[in-house]
């Protein structure tokens, strides 16, 4: 199966950064693609950080959830969509929300980003609690590929790639790929962003797909990008640095076989 990381340099302005999506799920739709996954915040990286609340949709329906579902109707795709913020209570904070949407245009999954962001190096300062609050559970969902094949999907978001736990709930639940659609920061990056994604591959003999944001962004911050795929062996298959991109590449399921084959990793946990 042919699958798309998309990566965005998203800015300050909603209109804006759908067109953008727009343009990229649909190149990537024409390359083959029948999964594309777009980056956390793909649809506004505000000038702070109450931004979000300014554009948040109750489940269900809004500008950014109609965007999802009419794309992928359009362009006969699976789309993740990312993340967008959805009401929760009295809307004062929001989940950090990723939705599935079949290429019918249905939305069958919801997932919201179990950890938050919290970074202070005296230069640069992070705290997402401020204004979300954190989702409580793992979500799989299944997409039946054109060939046959039926792949079990595992979700993320960015900051939970630091706990390992959260994707041995999905191999034991029989993930094949492990999606982290994310907007780490230039420095944290620098220093952990593919060591990281290799080791949920490795240790989960599974696929990664990671789309990121990557570039300097209209708000003055600067995300690191390099936005990838990895194999079940931990082999960076397909990689893209910095500016908007499609990161295509291919979900064999013979591989991912032969890998659990070989290395039967999985069958002797005890925990």
């Amino acid at each position: 199966m042919k699958v798309a990381a998309i990566q965005m340099v998203s800015g300050t302005h909603l209109p804006t950064n759908l067109a953008r999506a727009q343009a990229l799920l649909a190149e990537a739709a024409a390359a083959g693609a029948e999964l594309a996954v777009l980056p956390e915040y793909f649809c506004l990286l505000g000038r702070k950080d109450t931004d979000k609340l300014g554009i948040q949709e109750a489940l269900g329906g809004g500008p950014v959830q109609d965007f999802l579902a009419r794309t992928a109707r359009e362009q006969g795709l699976w789309i993740v969509g990312g993340t967008l913020p959805l009401t929760v209570g009295d809307g004062s904070r929001v989940r950090n929300s990723t939705l599935v949407f079949n290429p019918q245009g249905d939305c069958v999954a919801r997932y919201d980003k179990i950890h938050l962001f919290r970074f202070d190096n005296g230069t640069e300062r992070f705290d997402e609690s401020r204004v979300l609050e954190p989702g409580t559970r793992p979500v799989l969902f299944e997409l039946p590929a054109r060939d046959g094949q039926r792949w079990r999907i595992g979700l993320s978001v960015c900051y939970d790639l630091r706990f390992p736990e959260l994707y041995r709930a999905y191999a034991a639940q029989g993930a094949d790929l492990l999606l982290v659609p994310s907007a780490f920061t230039h420095t944290t990056g620098q220093a952990h962003w593919e060591l990281l994604l290799r080791a949920r591959a490795v240790e989960n003999l599974a696929y990664v797909l990671a789309p990121a944001q990557g570039g300097l962004h209209e708000n003055g911050r600067r995300t690191w990008g390099h936005s990838l795929l990895a194999d079940p062996w931990g082999t960076v298959l397909e990689e893209h640095a910095e500016g908007e991109a499609v990161v295509l590449g291919t979900l064999d399921a013979a591989r991912l076989a032969s890998c659990r084959a070989q290395l039967p990793a999985l069958e002797h946990r005890v925990l």
